[in-house]
């Protein structure tokens, strides 16, 4: 059953993914409810209605879940016992059996080997003689994180040598960690892939993505790889979400060895950054089509008109050139509304299109995007 427009969709986190996911559902009639505990957020910028509470409130969730009529979330690091309270109150979609699984990188990768999807070899460390057992193992180099709360590259640790390994697992908390054999990958690229309740699945052309500084730079759509490797990237990432039983969308990010083989590094149940072309590239974005498999709308093939470059904008440096990237013909951009540019904050983004088969190579792709003389 599809809700009605008029309908209230309950947003959970109220940074730049709620905004555009509200904003999409502002496109297909809904109203959005945002709870956050962040004062004039930008999802609350562009919301009917927000709740600014802690998300461990539970008198709080108890009055949003009673205004909205399903509830969704725009990142992972909700404690699991608020969306157990919500989960009896409305439908939450993706459930929280899949929060749970992304929301912890052992529980991650335990949940993709089992369903025959290939990731990084790992072990298990709670101690400094597991850390030990595990480099003996795995060997070095090698990528000590936490289990939980990591994003854009915090909260892990290049060791290199034994001496960086007392230091790395005092300094990572909370406990346990995981350590991840080093994999000398020639790209990383993404696919993301919308499933309905009812099972049917639409899935983006997978992307290539390009990092500075542990952030995500520039998203190149479609990923410049042989269809072959394409293919496979999306049949892993179509087969992780039917085995998720997923109602929404999920993001997986895969590391392409120099020998082509698929390897998948970490699931993401929501919109995620690598998607943002999507907004200018395709008839119906990736916020759309979040919004349509929880609304249990049918779900339209998730095709491209134009191969794009997506590109951040970052911090104080990125946000000091927005006069020129605005006067610059060619560039779409996209601001988060948020008023502190601090370093390494996500701000906004750039999208730049190209005729279909026509992605540009390197040089093309930085003169395109270039605002500055």
């Amino acid at each position: 059953m599809s809700l009605p427009p008029g309908s209230t969709i309950g947003i959970i986190g109220g940074g730049q993914l709620g905004r555009m996911s509200a904003m999409a559902a502002a496109r297909l009639g809904y109203r959005a409810h945002i709870f956050t505990p962040e004062p004039d957020s930008p999802a609350a910028l562009v919301a009917a209605q927000t709740t600014v509470a802690a998300y461990t409130d539970q008198a709080a969730l108890k009055i949003f879940a009673a205004t909205v009529d399903v509830v969704t979330f725009e990142f992972e690091n909700i404690p699991a016992t608020s969306l157990q309270l919500l989960t009896s109150l409305k439908p939450v979609h993706p459930s929280a059996e899949v929060l749970a699984i992304s929301q912890d990188r052992l529980a991650e990768k335990a949940f993709l080997n089992s369903i025959g999807v290939p990731t990084a070899p790992y072990a298990a460390v709670e101690s400094e003689a597991d850390l030990a057992a595990a480099i003996a193992t795995l060997g070095l180099p090698a990528v000590l994180k936490t289990t939980r709360l990591g994003y854009d590259g915090k909260g892990q640790a290049m060791l290199r040598t034994q001496h960086d390994a007392a230091a790395a697992f005092a300094a990572l908390a909370p406990k346990p960690l995981v350590l991840e054999g080093f994999i000398n990958f020639a790209c990383e690229i993404s696919v993301i892939v919308a499933r309905s309740a009812d099972g049917s699945i639409a899935s983006f052309d997978p992307v290539e993505n390009r990092h500075k500084h542990h952030i995500l730079d520039l998203t190149l759509a479609p990923a410049p790889l042989p269809l072959e490797i394409l293919a496979e990237a999306t049949r892993l990432g179509r087969l992780i979400a039917e085995k998720l039983n997923l109602t929404g969308l999920l993001a997986v990010e895969m590391f392409v060895t120099a020998t082509g083989t698929l390897l998948v590094n970490e699931i993401a149940p929501r919109p995620h950054n690598s998607g943002h072309w999507t907004l200018d590239a395709c008839p119906a974005s990736q916020f759309e089509m979040h919004i349509r498999a929880v609304a249990g709308l049918p779900l339209p093939p998730a095709s491209r008109h134009s191969d794009a470059v997506m590109k951040n904008l970052i911090g104080p440096d990125d946000m000091a050139d927005w006069p020129a990237i605005v006067a610059t013909p060619g560039l779409i951009p996209h601001h988060y509304g948020k008023t502190v540019a601090r370093p390494g904050r996500k701000m906004g983004h750039i999208n730049r299109l190209f005729p279909k088969g026509s992605l540009p190579g390197d040089f093309g792709i930085m003169d395109a995007l270039k605002y500055r003389d």
